[in-house]
């Protein structure tokens, strides 16, 4: 058994807690041959105060919006063990279930809560996993997306997303009473946290790689003028810093992969240009000179090149450059509109948004074989983010935000509890 104490002291302390929750919905298929598994609920032991988190719910949801397990509904369940000599495993053998997940709960409010949970083998009779972990009842949430994490890496070899979290921003209002809201959230919608509020727009929010800023964009006012302009925000106190405002168009931040450099898009020279911004001192170097929009960049996950949108052949198409902007090679060519590439996290494909005949979807590009493939049916998406284990791509569509599996089978639905507008999500990247 290994012991987890998750502190998250200094990491929620942000500017104020809000309670727009993104509500997901399952709207596809499971991806076919989704592994059969059962969450039995955890034991509590004597003397246990109920938590305010039914740990055994959030983790069968976690496998189960994942698209890759088909989880045993509770009413279904053959018996409720706690322990792995308490399991009949001729009966989970019998009804065809391979994996079944089992835990027990001590402790209360006042002194923190034990977790302790096993995954077992049916067929094996034998546990493949068990991990013990301290939390208060702020972290017992964060403990059933770690429990997750580990069963999906048991069962599948990959690193999961639930501990995870997305950036998105929200509208309310029309006109002159609009008020935009940038939130951090868990991975699967919970526990939002409000970073900015605005009467002006905010989009492209941008993880940095430690996952302890956001880069986005925003409004200033300058002599009573409207300027925009790049802030980055550090995530655990809120403070943030104004990094450009050039003359000009100043958008569409991308953290380089070692967190030292931005690229950006600038107008100050007249056309939108791609530069690079060192962090630190907010140096430029300019990438592009060409008379066409050049902008979206995104770096390759090895750092050495960039992908960005371009209309340099009279119509939005996606090139890739190496980072002193050279070699620039056009990577698309079917359909007329092809814009917003986002690297998948092991480099070899692109998430973008592809337009054909008034139709704007979410497709992936395979680098190697310039394959594209179209993931979604609907027609208005837009902001393709992929999750850090390539997974899954979450983006925006219409009103509310929405999420598809690399290989389209599956597709979730992001919508918050006040009908609020939500567009613009970044996914964040793992933990270093």
């Amino acid at each position: 058994m290994r012991t987890l104490i998750l502190c998250l002291l200094g990491y929620f302390a942000i500017l104020s807690q809000a309670h727009a929750i993104l509500n997901i919905d399952i709207i596809g298929g499971k991806e076919e041959g989704g592994q059969p598994i059962a969450v039995v609920p955890f034991q509590l032991r004597v003397g246990t105060q109920q938590p305010a988190q039914n740990i055994a719910n959030i983790v069968s949801n976690n496998l189960y919006r994942s698209g890759r397990f088909a989880t045993m509904p509770n009413h279904q369940l053959l018996e409720q063990p706690y322990h792995s000599n308490q399991i009949s495993y001729s009966r989970w053998q019998t009804a065809g279930m391979p994996h079944l997940v089992i835990g027990r709960i001590a402790g209360g409010v006042v002194r923190g809560y034990t977790v302790e949970f096993e995954l077992i083998d049916i067929y094996k009779r034998q546990r493949l996993i068990g991990f013990r972990y301290n939390a208060t009842s702020e972290t017992l949430r964060q403990v059933a997306h770690q429990i997750s994490n580990e069963i999906y890496l048991a069962l599948t070899g990959k690193r999961g997303i639930f501990t995870t979290q997305i950036v998105y921003v929200t509208l309310q209002g029309r006109g002159k009473q609009n008020q935009y809201h940038l939130y951090i959230a868990d991975a699967d919608g919970a526990n939002p946290r409000l970073m900015l509020r605005s009467s002006e727009p905010i989009f492209s929010p941008s993880w940095s790689p430690d996952k302890r800023h956001i880069a986005y964009v925003t409004y200033d006012h300058f002599n009573s003028k409207k300027r925009m302009v790049v802030y980055i925000q550090e995530i655990r106190t809120g403070r943030r810093a104004r990094v450009s405002a050039q003359p000009g168009m100043n958008t569409a931040p991308a953290w380089s992969p070692d967190g030292r450099r931005l690229a950006l898009t600038l107008s100050q020279d007249g056309n939108p240009e791609i530069y690079i911004m060192e962090v630190y001192d907010h140096a430029l170097t300019r990438l592009t000179h060409d008379p066409a929009i050049d902008t979206e960049p995104d770096w390759a996950p090895d750092g050495r090149s960039l992908v960005f949108t371009s209309d340099r052949s009279g119509q939005p198409q996606i090139y890739r450059m190496s980072t002193s902007g050279q070699s620039v090679q056009r990577l698309t060519f079917q359909g007329s509109y092809n814009a917003r590439p986002r690297y998948s996290p092991d480099g070899t494909q692109l998430a973008l948004l592809h337009g054909n005949h008034q139709r704007y979807q979410i497709a992936i590009l395979n680098l190697k074989s310039k394959q594209l493939k179209i993931l979604t049916q609907t027609t208005l998406d837009e902001s393709p983010s992929f999750a850090p284990n390539g997974s899954m791509i979450i983006y925006a569509t219409g009103s509310e935000l929405a999420a598809v599996s690399i290989d389209g089978r599956v597709h979730q639905r992001l919508a918050t509890n006040m009908n609020e507008e939500v567009r613009e999500p970044a996914w964040s990247p793992f933990y270093k």
